[in-house]
């Protein structure tokens, strides 16, 4: 929110400077994020008056002007604005001046004409954006007058970061009731008289939705003047706070929207064929707006309606059917109070917001609605005339509020200061909160402008911002710090990325939502989880998987022409998960774990003269895999099945003790080919809450005796897999106390026929040799060689037995 010290100051003008003001503020809450001039810094610019014009003699474009400056004698001044006449005040910058930019003024000769001087635009001074010609000055402005003093140029513009809470103070009246809290200095609330009531027509009005509109107030206004033009000093402030003059009806709504808070809406009375009518839109229903846009509305969101034809959407923004024009004579105003949750989202619905939107989703005051149409009642009638009609205020349904309570010791306790219960009494008498004392507990009544005030905490942090922050102490704790050691079975997320990083992939983080393609295509998810309101139409539905945002990524850096990519991301996935009961209704429960996924795509390594250059595999990302789930990837297994994002040949189901954990795989070739990329990435993703349970670190006795090193080749049908070999070693070890000496065993080999690779040989007959390495090593003495070939024998007859395997010779 941005507005002028001015334009504040007109309401309460407490005796401290801008800075101290802006501290104040931002130290009660109401933050101001920014402080700038009204015009940018430039020196030597006063008000002058054109008394003579004439035309260059060497120029058609370009006119000799005679200037009075104020000095007491006429300066030649050069000028080629098109609006450049006699009589006219504009802004002069006199020889030796300083415009924005840097640029300086001096005597120059245009065209063989001198010139001391130069007549400037308000885009030249930075004032606006306007260089259609010189900028015209008010005519009863002094000649010779510094244009910084003239115009207030000095004057403060304060932007403030609001809270969500705070809608009370998206006004100037709302900040200025804060600034008068906080300094003591009085507060001028802007009032006006009620106007003479001349006319008894009215607009009936109907609402039939007393869960959109709380109460609905409106006059009827004729003979105003819609071409009268707005006020400098109106102009000026709505410029200052970031509005731009339309006209003098539709200024002034947004002269009283800024000031006071209040929403307004003018409707051209002539416009109106009807009855209005408030009531919750049809499936479907059309309305074209202000903005020229068509919408199609849906059933929760509130209208105004005349006859068959929607008027506007209620407290979001009016129709073009009724808009005000400058050929309108006749009007009618309505301010009305909108239930907060009726309005809140349905202009981001729709892709647009609106200040009216804004503050209503957020909580405007409904009980001075009457006053508020009076004061924008005089506005209209001192600027535009005409002859008012009498206020038609029907209340329907208004905010229940009950007193909140807030006890003095439990002030204290929050606080941690003992503030004074008469401060305290003082502190809400000036934030104006009516209150009653039962025994040490307040009793307050929050007003019909504070929202932000329900329960007992709201009560102590009006204490607290008002009493100053940078009044309660620094106290140590209470309780002596104990440091907790930290659990070696757990690996938080910060351990996983650390090991992945060492890995040499790097961490993306991507959206959340993503396109339905990614769904169907990578996940298999033909029933994803979509969103109601989408940042873009693309990215409509909920991820439940990672997999998606990871081919993106490649995409993304194959096509800025990197040769190699290794990237991960943890991050949540979001996946229906039944239906729970919500009151009456029954709504689709969404679970959200939490997944750790990775893709690598391009050389295994960087290219380098110590290693050939080869595709990053299967095999190696396996090992990747192995490694992030640390002393517990001895016991994975990676079990071979389809997944949708992935090659039906090259993907496999990870999985650990039974239960599945897990994908790993190269990327189907369909998609890969979809995505353009020469070759498949491989990816896998994993959960992380398996990743985090880690295994605590075994003693165990270190063996000072040699150890012994044996393979053993085995031949075995082509469908045996070394995994299942594998678990057969695993088992006849545990099973037999005399292969204790068995300390571990890996396949480092696997060889075919030649003849079985060009498939001369039927498929019944293939077979492949797998070989093992084993290491021995007794704690006790050295092994002698009948042992070691005793333990090889029986781990080989148990290989045989269980897989019809022969030895290789």
């Amino acid at each position: 929110m941005q507005f002028p010290e001015s334009w504040l100051r007109a309401l309460v003008d407490p005796a401290i400077d801008t800075e101290a003001l802006a501290h104040r503020l931002t130290m009660a809450g109401l933050e101001v994020e920014e402080t700038q001039t009204a015009a940018p810094p430039f020196s030597g610019v006063v008000v002058a008056h054109i008394v003579e014009i004439a035309p260059h003699p060497d120029a058609d474009k370009l006119r000799v002007c005679q200037v009075d400056d104020g000095s007491g004698q006429l300066l030649q001044i050069v000028c080629g604005a098109p609006n450049a006449a006699a009589g006219l005040k504009v802004p002069l910058a006199r020889v030796g001046a300083e415009l924005p930019g840097g640029m300086k003024i001096g005597v120059a000769k245009m065209r063989g004409v001198q010139s001391a001087g130069m007549l400037c635009s308000a885009r030249e001074l930075g004032l606006s954006q306007d260089h259609g010609g010189l900028l015209e000055l008010p005519a009863d402005m002094a000649v010779g007058v510094s244009l910084r003093e003239a115009l207030d140029l000095d004057d403060t513009l304060f932007t403030l970061k609001l809270t969500p809470n705070r809608a009370d103070c998206l006004s100037i009246l709302g900040v200025a009731r804060e600034v008068a809290a906080l300094t003591g200095a009085p507060l001028r609330v802007p009032s006006a008289e009620p106007v003479a009531v001349t006319l008894q027509d009215r607009v009936p009005v109907r609402v039939e939705a007393p869960d959109l509109c709380g109460r609905f107030a409106g006059r009827v206004i004729r003979g105003v003047n819609a071409r009268a033009a707005t006020p400098e000093w109106m102009k000026t402030r709505l410029e200052r706070a970031g509005q731009r003059s339309v006209s003098a009806l539709v200024d002034i709504s947004n002269y009283v929207l800024l000031e006071l808070g209040r929403p307004t809406h003018v409707f051209d009375l002539d416009k109106i064929k009807g009855d209005l009518v408030v009531r919750w839109a049809h499936a479907d229903e059309p309305v074209t707006l202000l903005n020229g846009q068509t919408l199609k509305l849906a059933p929760d969101v509130g209208v105004i309606v005349a006859g068959d034809t929607v008027e506007s959407m209620a407290g979001i923004m009016g129709g073009d059917a009724t808009a005000v024009t400058l050929d309108t004579q006749n009007i009618y105003v309505e301010a009305a109070f909108w239930w907060a949750d009726a309005i809140a989202g349905r202009a981001r619905r729709y892709k647009f917001s609106t200040e009216a939107s804004h503050r209503f989703e957020r909580g405007v005051d409904y009980a001075n609605i009457p006053e508020h149409l009076e004061f924008i009642t005089s506005l209209i009638v001192a600027i535009c005339g005409g002859q008012c009609g009498p206020v038609d205020d029907q209340i329907v349904n208004l905010p229940q509020r009950p007193p909140v309570r807030m006890r003095l010791a439990r002030c204290h306790r929050v606080l941690g200061v003992p503030v004074e219960r008469a401060e305290i009494e003082q502190i809400f008498t000036r934030l104006g909160l009516p209150f009653e004392l039962d025994g040490d507990t307040f009793v307050v009544q929050p007003p019909s402008y504070r929202f932000d005030l329900s329960i007992e905490e709201d009560l102590i942090e009006e204490v607290a911002r008002v009493y100053g922050f940078e009044r309660i102490p620094d106290v140590p704790p209470v309780a002596r710090a104990k440091m907790r050691m930290a659990p070696e079975t757990l690996r938080g997320p910060h351990a996983l990325r650390q090991v992945l990083a060492g890995q040499d992939y790097q961490e993306v983080v991507n959206f959340s939502f993503v396109e339905a393609d990614w769904e169907r295509d990578y996940a298999g998810n033909a029933d994803p989880i979509r969103l109601l309101n989408p940042i873009a139409s693309q990215l409509a539905v909920m991820r439940s998987s990672l997999l998606g945002g990871l081919v993106a990524n490649i995409v993304h850096n194959a096509n800025r022409k990197q040769s190699r990519v290794r990237v991960f991301e943890l991050g949540r996935v979001f996946r229906r998960d039944g239906s729970v009961a919500d009151g009456p209704l029954t709504v689709a429960a969404v679970s959200q774990p939490l997944k750790l996924a990775a893709a690598a795509w391009g050389p295994s390594v960087e290219e380098q003269w110590g290693a050939p250059t080869r595709p990053v595999d299967f095999y190696d990302v396996k090992m990747d895999v192995s490694v992030l789930f640390g002393k517990r990837g001895a016991d994975l297994r990676f079990v071979a099945a389809q997944h949708p994002a992935l090659h039906p040949g090259r993907s496999a189901r990870i999985e650990l003790d039974g239960k599945a954990v897990g994908w790993i795989g190269e990327l189907h070739p369909r998609w890969a080919q979809k995505a353009e990329l020469a070759h498949a990435p491989v990816l896998f993703e994993v959960d992380v809450d398996v990743l985090e349970q880690g295994l605590l670190p075994q003693v165990r006795e270190l063996s000072r005796q040699p150890v012994v090193v044996r393979d053993l080749a085995l031949w075995v049908d082509e469908g045996v897999t070394a995994q299942s070999m594998q678990d057969t070693i695993a088992a006849t070890v545990a099973a037999d106390a005399r292969l204790a000496i068995v300390q571990q065993s890996r396949l480092f080999d696997v060889w075919r026929e030649k003849n079985q690779d060009s498939g001369q040989v039927a498929d019944s007959v293939k077979e492949k040799s797998l070989a093992f390495r084993f290491w021995l090593q007794d704690t006790e003495s050295t092994l002698d060689e009948a042992r070691v070939a005793e333990c090889l024998g029986i781990i080989r007859d148990a290989l045989i037995q269980a897989h019809g395997a022969r030895q290789r010779a």
